[in-house]
């Protein structure tokens, strides 16, 4: 294989406020490079999803196009996230008893003990599984640390993660991609594609929770053992806050977004436009640890809590974080692109570039050339079962 060869891959994060897409290339050997880049405003969606198909279509493709431009090719596939209100997540268990007469855990009851986790999952109606990891294994009762094929016993349990999101809203968004002639060769959802660039291994391992304040959404994944252990979507976002301040102030709406993140410069009441900011954000922080609490997490995650999204420019929003939650807080500053022509400046981003790398992690005949030929790939949503 030459030398040049390369895998090129591309990540579309449909926003409520911004639609992102991101082209990373990627060559043996070396880091991910982001070759290109595409946004445009997002019409057409409330809360995640579509309402208004004609709008969504112009507002996709316009974010294509312009990352097309940057590449100089036709994207033919990517990664697609998926957030917004219906996604949720649930924890399930399993079990199986071992098949074989030596009692060696085999492949094959792990699946049985997966399968089992999720058909005793409830209210999946509408529905549709877009994520599943392992949580956690038991033989005979006892916790196994790692991988249990190959250990001998009788009875295997298994604790499962599954992320869920409505099926109707999942079918409008793929459609509407691939109407434009790009195939989605799978969906993760936004908060878990986030935390494979926003946190370190560390960080997921030790304990950690990215939050993400979006538009209309806040989201957050908690992570231990380098896993997503828990994920929630709540219905509030940023564009609130811009709201409040629009009332507050009595000023229009696109003077209250812009001092909402450069601050008053003198012509408002800094302790007023501060007041109504933190108000604001005490709600979203108090539902954040209200769902710490629910899991057993709150003031317990060593590495803290890492925002992402377009509210995490908020002045200030570091320190309210640390007072409400009692954890360590800090916004995520992505150093991305590595040397590329179109690095990644802001949090906001995050998203369509971890699904970049989701896709460059997973393996692929995607073989691109020197000169951006695009192979397609047979078409796969998320394999059943992969941790």
């Amino acid at each position: 294989m030459s030398s040049r060869t390369k895998r090129i891959a591309t990540g579309i994060d449909v926003g409520t406020h911004a639609t992102r897409v991101v082209v990373v290339e990627h060559s043996r050997g070396e880091a991910p490079v982001i070759i290109g880049t595409g946004i445009s405003e997002t019409r057409g969606l409330r809360h995640g999803y579509i309402v208004n198909k004609s709008d969504a279509i112009r507002s996709i493709k316009n974010a294509i196009a312009h990352a097309e431009r940057m590449v100089g090719f036709k994207i033919k596939s990517a990664i697609l996230s998926v957030g917004g209100v219906s996604l949720e997540s649930a924890i399930s268990h399993g079990t199986a008893v071992i098949s074989r007469s030596s009692g060696e855990v085999s492949e094959m009851d792990i699946r049985k003990a997966m399968v089992e986790a999720e058909e005793n999952l409830t209210h999946l109606t509408n529905k549709r599984i877009i994520h599943r990891t392992p949580l956690r294994y038991k033989l005979d009762n006892k916790e196994v640390l790692g991988d249990p094929i190959g250990m001998t016993g009788t009875k295997l349990d298994v604790k499962m993660l599954f992320v869920t999101c409505l099926e109707q809203h999942l079918n409008d968004i793929v459609r509407t991609i691939e109407e434009l002639g790009v195939e989605v060769d799978e969906v993760v959802p936004s908060p878990i594609a986030a935390g494979m660039v926003a946190l370190n291994k560390k960080q997921r391992s030790v304990g950690c929770a990215l939050v993400n304040i979006g538009a209309e959404t806040v989201s957050i994944a908690v992570f231990e053992n380098d896993t997503p252990i828990s994920l929630q979507i709540f219905p509030i976002g940023s564009t609130d806050i811009t709201n409040d301040i629009a009332l507050g102030l009595k000023i229009p709406l696109q003077e209250a977004e812009k001092i909402k993140l450069s601050g008053p410069e003198g012509i408002y009441s800094k302790k007023k436009l501060e007041e109504i900011i933190e108000a604001r954000l005490d709600d979203i922080f108090e539902l954040i640890d209200s769902h710490l609490k629910k899991i057993g997490r709150s003031g317990l995650l060593p590495a803290g809590v890492v925002l992402t999204g377009g509210g995490a420019g908020i002045a200030t929003i570091e320190d309210l974080a640390k007072a409400v939650l009692k954890l360590p807080s800090a916004v995520a500053h992505p150093s991305i692109a590595n040397g590329g022509k179109h690095p990644v400046k802001d949090s906001s981003w995050l998203v369509a570039y971890g699904l970049a790398v989701y896709a460059l992690q997973k393996p692929t005949d995607t073989i691109e050339t020197g000169f951006g030929d695009v192979l397609q790939t047979l078409k796969s949503w998320i394999k059943p079962f992969l941790p």
